[in-house]
């Protein structure tokens, strides 16, 4: 089973520097081959859940810190996070999903010998993987199939049909960045269930690889980008990133877990903690936008509205 100690190199075999795209593609391919993991066989699916442990490191749950927080009890806080869990997993498969059609489209009809093509076509079949992982993931939590809203649904079929070129790739960082540092913290808290854990380690290791060339692939289509388009992106990613973050947590998970929902999402909403656990998970992410000069001030505006900066 994969360890869910195990920490990936940050570089994952593609170092930085002058190299040209398709050494880095190759570096990522070799990377592939030497590590990676096939969900069925490396998470434990069949013990059934034990429900003293939780699904998230309690910190990062939505309610953590509140006057709410405080006065449930300690099975109720261990139902929550395994709900959130779930939540997080299911937006996490929603958003691959627009993710793997903006890839294939961005590599149809490209050379099938070039390592790039040959690393997209890697990354969408890792990200099927994720996708199933997460759906069994959810089922073994007890959770239901948390969606987001039907407008923020359409609103994924617009972006997946106009988004192109950096604006697909920037999102891509924007979806993992988050899950990433959260999901960091999950493999290595003894106080997550084993599985949740497992899973964890396994995305957290294989999309490094992802987010390695969803940058350099931003750094490069933006490299002769004009400035109307480069400001157009810039919106584009932020307004995504909006929706993404606003719909990790569905409002549906206060009511699975027997709570007083109105009060749930008013105390969530408010929760400075919880605020401050997305502004750091999107450090490493706000720093590289601004590099690749695409914090433009109303995309800032949105980060700030959704607690990213």
């Amino acid at each position: 089973m994969a360890s869910s100690t195990v920490r990936p190199d940050s570089h994952d075999g593609a170092e930085d520097g002058d190299v040209s795209d398709a050494d880095v593609a190759e570096r990522l391919l070799r990377s592939a081959a030497k590590l990676s993991y096939d969900p069925a066989a490396e998470v434990d699916w069949d013990t059934p859940l034990d429900k003293n442990f939780h699904g998230q490191s309690p910190e990062w749950n939505s309610l953590y810190g509140t006057a709410y927080w405080n006065e449930m009890t300690e099975e109720q806080r261990k139902e929550l996070t395994r709900q959130e869990a779930a939540s997080v997993a299911s937006t996490g498969i929603w958003f691959e999903m627009i993710l793997q059609q903006m890839v294939l489209r961005d590599m149809y009809a490209k050379d099938p010998t070039d390592p790039r093509f040959q690393w997209a076509l890697t990354e969408i079949a890792d990200e099927c993987r994720h996708s199933i992982m997460f759906g069994r993931g959810s089922a073994k939590l007890g959770a239901p199939a948390y969606r987001p809203r039907r407008t923020v649904l359409e609103l994924g079929r617009a972006f997946k049909t106009v988004g192109f070129g950096e604006a697909a790739y920037a999102a891509i960082l924007v979806a993992e960045e988050v899950l990433d540092v959260m999901q960091r913290d999950w493999m290595r808290d003894e106080r997550v269930a084993p599985f949740v854990r497992t899973i964890s380690n396994i995305h957290v290791v294989e999309e490094s690889r992802h987010m390695k060339f969803a940058r350099d692939e931003t750094r490069r289509r933006l490299a002769r980008a004009s400035t109307a388009r480069r400001h157009f992106h810039a919106l584009v990613v932020a307004i995504a990133s909006y929706y993404i973050v606003t719909s990790m947590v569905s409002p549906d998970v206060y009511v699975q877990a027997g709570l007083d929902p109105e009060r749930a999402r008013r105390e969530a909403a408010a929760n400075e903690h919880y605020k401050s656990q997305l502004r750091s998970s999107c450090a490493g992410l706000m720093e590289f936008l601004a590099s690749a000069r695409l914090l433009t001030r109303p995309a800032l505006l949105i980060y700030k509205r959704a607690s990213l900066i």
